[in-house]
């Protein structure tokens, strides 16, 4: 009758075993996955650094645009070129070739 008990302890260490070894594949498998998540996040990061970079640089050339747009030459120069205008008495002739 000694013989039974050690029949089912021998069993039971082994699926013990079998679920420790499946535990620990599991968590492999998911420690792969975030080792993935974790990269694609890495290089998703270093994009909007990039991007914020290039934005700044823009912004940086917007403002000095603006603190040299003060001058009276520069008001005139959009007045003409973006807006169309004219001083008075000043002809303007258009080319209609183009």
């Amino acid at each position: 009758m000694a013989k039974a008990p050690k029949k089912r302890k021998l069993a039971s260490g082994f699926s013990v075993r079998l679920v420790i070894l499946a535990l620990l594949a599991v968590l492999g498998w998911q420690l792969w996955r975030m080792q993935d998540q974790l990269e694609t996040a890495r290089t998703q990061e270093q994009q909007l650094r990039q991007q914020v970079q290039l934005q700044q640089q823009a912004n940086d050339a917007l403002q000095k645009s603006i603190d040299q747009g003060g001058s009276q030459e520069e008001m005139e120069r959009i007045a003409r070129d973006e807006l169309g205008l004219v001083t008075p008495g000043e002809r303007v002739f258009v080319d209609i070739g183009r």
